[in-house]
């Protein structure tokens, strides 16, 4: 009988152009993590489609109705679809958390290019990250929502500020130690711009672990991103996001369950998810795991 190919050589066979590390095994975690994830996204995406109700509109008479063939998970204090409310929630929580990532890593990496490269600069803008770093990142949202007013960008703003200096932390860290190579020096000999050596030369280097990285930011933004809401400093309380339905709910906890349960099941789901992948990928595009197992 044959045996069944790993994990490992199926995505190796589906991505030939990926060299996976010689002896690489994906456990089922991370399967199970993607297969979640996958589905998460696509209800996003697909949220319209597979709604079966407006999830803004109120009903008085449907108020805290139990599960049923016109409510799957029933309805919320104000008589709005909570099936609904929950897949729309998806959306706006995972754009967050993907806009807030993307920011992050494109701002971080051009400040810690600059800052790892040249001396001069390096000392003022680590000051200026030490500061940012310094103050609790929780209270630093809650202080920019306050000033912006709540909406998604607010949101996505506030996350973004206090998570760049540790990508800019993080990106002069491997330029420290990438300019010291004999190709960078040998490139600045030969008089090639300041540009061409950050980004064809040092940058390159630092994308392993900036996609890492993002996706422990962007579990931490959609973990923000509940977290203010819910607080009631995020987003608006119109918009159906996982921590607005959670907050809205908390009042009727002990009359219904599933008010938070639902919502906070897809939270930790979507969260735990996005950590297992960020941890199979940091074992993956590790370069010293691959030293090992060359």
């Amino acid at each position: 009988m044959a045996a069944t190919p790993e994990p490992a050589a199926r995505l190796q066979w589906l991505f030939g152009a990926v060299a996976l590390p010689r002896g690489w095994r994906m456990g089922a975690g991370p399967i199970i993590a993607a297969a979640v994830l996958g589905l998460i996204v696509l209800a996003a995406i697909f949220a319209p489609l597979i709604s079966p109700h407006d999830p803004m509109t109120m009903d008085a008479l449907q108020r805290l109705k139990g599960p049923s063939d016109t409510y799957l998970l029933g309805t919320d204090a104000y008589g709005r679809d909570l099936y609904s409310r929950v897949v729309t929630g998806a959306r706006v929580s995972l754009f967050i958390g993907v806009g807030a990532a993307f920011v992050s890593v494109l701002i971080g990496l051009m400040i810690g290019l600059v800052s790892g490269f040249f001396r001069l600069a390096d000392a003022i803008i680590m000051r200026i990250m030490d500061s940012l770093m310094a103050i609790p990142s929780i209270l630093l949202a809650i202080a920019l929502v306050a000033l912006n007013g709540p909406s998604i960008w607010s949101v996505i703003i506030a996350i973004t500020i206090p998570e760049i200096p540790r990508v800019v932390r993080l990106v002069r860290s491997v330029v420290l130690s990438v300019r010291e190579e004999p190709y960078v020096e040998a490139a600045i000999a030969l008089g090639s711009s300041m540009p061409k050596i950050l980004w064809q030369h040092l940058m390159p280097n630092t994308l392993a672990p900036l996609i890492v990285q993002a996706t422990y930011i962007c579990a931490s933004a959609i973990l923000t991103e509940a977290i203010l809401s819910f607080l009631g400093a995020g987003v608006s309380t119109e918009i159906p996001t996982w921590g607005n339905i959670m907050a809205e709910g908390r009042i009727y906890f002990q009359l219904k369950p599933s008010l938070i349960f639902w919502p906070g099941l897809m939270l930790s789901l979507c969260i735990l998810s996005i950590n297992l992948l960020g941890d199979t990928a940091r074992d993956l595009l590790d370069p010293r795991l691959k030293k090992r197992e060359g």
